[in-house]
């Protein structure tokens, strides 16, 4: 299913790459081409530097690359001030300030989060992510005695034992085959494979304990490295809180889904009040939600497979909403990436599996209709999505406008409504 829905997501990579050789055609073949008719260039020559213009347009590994690289990714780019990272979270949860956008009239409003029930009509159903953050960050020592601080980037199931889990390492300089390292209550790992860039393969023994309770005792709070924290928030502290959606059930994410975070318990009332209705799904964030787009094209791209269960009582009530003429409303980037690979000739399919499903521009959507978002990252796959979601211009606008308007972005940021 989800190699179906990477198709879809391209598009048609043959029209893509014409649109691409494009610019090319106008800006420095055809100019050349004149000029070569009106200083009667020798034919070889004229022709090799076609040639090599055209190997740069396809090929773009050279001096070139970066800037077709920039070209395009300049697109997903706005300028931010770093006072507009927020973080710390909302004093009250519902009290995020909320973008109202209307793609069918451009218009923007300005709202709190806690209006939401306003702005959607009876007969809409949320659909929600249920993931649990875990503690995934371990501190620890090498057995040389130098500190050490490792992040889980799946959290494992069942107890330490024969499998080889990826972890990030920060401070990643020797890290090598054979370092070994200890981080308490007896749980020891030894490095197996580097992968690079401090990602690694790790093989962990311990205590014949749960992997979540092990964690829950050990670890720290997964933070996005950039809400910075003098030290790494454990248990009770405010992270631990407030980095988790209220409805959390099923244990598994090293990220939190932030769309959910403006969620309390009176809002949702208020949503149940008003006829709009809530099911959930389950999608383990992982740490690949922030990688960066590194690639040398946005299609070339690709993001990590997630995990999903996409339960039958779900499916069943969106089926049900679509049939009587009501919008399926998707909480968040992931909750939209499951949707969208379950969904298909306006019915939802159930299902366990994983998705890789990448959605950038352009894409039509099929299972979506109303999309609540933080705001992204410049130049990442989040931002594409919702780019593709609202048109590219529109929503870039829309940044532009909430930086203007001193709106706070990212995890711990204020939110968007898109229609």
């Amino acid at each position: 299913m989800a190699e179906n829905g990477g198709s879809i997501a391209g598009g048609n990579r043959k029209s893509r790459k014409k649109q691409e050789l494009s610019p090319y055609h106008d800006r420095i073949i055809y100019p050349a081409c004149r000029v070569g008719l009106i200083l009667g260039l020798d034919l070889l020559v004229f022709l090799c530097l076609i040639q090599w213009v055209l190997n740069v347009s396809k090929n773009p590994s050279g001096p070139g690359a970066e800037s077709i690289l920039e070209d395009e990714l300049g697109l997903y780019e706005y300028n931010l001030p770093p006072e507009l990272i927020a973080q710390e979270p909302a004093p009250k949860r519902d009290g995020s300030r909320l973008l109202h956008l209307e793609v069918g009239t451009g218009a923007i409003g300005h709202h709190r989060f806690s209006d939401l029930g306003g702005l959607l009509r009876p007969g809409d159903v949320l659909v929600v992510n249920q993931t649990k953050v875990v503690p995934a960050r371990l501190l620890g020592r090498k057995k040389t005695g130098g500190r050490v601080e490792v992040l889980l980037l799946t959290v494992p199931l069942g107890r330490p034992g024969p499998e080889v889990l990826e972890g990030l390492v920060k401070g990643a300089k020797g890290l090598k085959p054979g370092l070994e390292m200890e981080f308490g209550q007896g749980l020891r790992a030894r490095v197996v494979e580097v992968h690079g860039y401090g990602r690694c393969g790790l093989l962990f023994q311990g205590p014949d304990r749960d992997w979540v309770d092990l964690l829950n005792e050990l670890g720290r709070i997964p933070l996005p490295p950039y809400i910075k924290r003098a030290h790494a928030p454990g248990a009770g502290s405010l992270d631990a809180a407030r980095y988790q959606t209220v409805y959390a059930q099923a244990a598994g994410a090293v990220a939190a889904p932030t769309a959910g975070l403006h969620f309390t318990p009176q809002v949702l009332a208020d949503l149940e009040s008003r006829g709009i209705e809530r099911v959930s799904l389950t999608l383990h964030v992982g740490y690949g939600t922030f990688k960066p787009v590194t690639a040398e094209t946005l299609a070339a791209h690709r993001v990590d497979p997630e995990e999903y269960v996409f339960p039958e009582q779900a499916a069943d009530v969106l089926n049900s909403t679509r049939s009587g003429g009501g919008r399926v409303v998707a909480v968040g980037t992931k909750v939209t990436r499951v949707l969208e690979s379950c969904g298909s000739d306006g019915r939802f399919t159930p299902g366990h599996g994983t998705t890789d499903l990448y959605i950038y521009p352009p894409y039509a959507f099929r299972a979506v209709d109303v999309l609540q978002t933080n705001f992204h990252l410049p130049r990442s796959s989040l931002l594409a999505l919702v780019c593709a979601f609202a048109g590219t211009e529109f929503v870039l606008d829309a940044y532009r406008h909430a930086v203007k308007a001193g709106f706070r972005f990212y995890s711990y940021g204020d939110v968007m409504l898109i229609l």
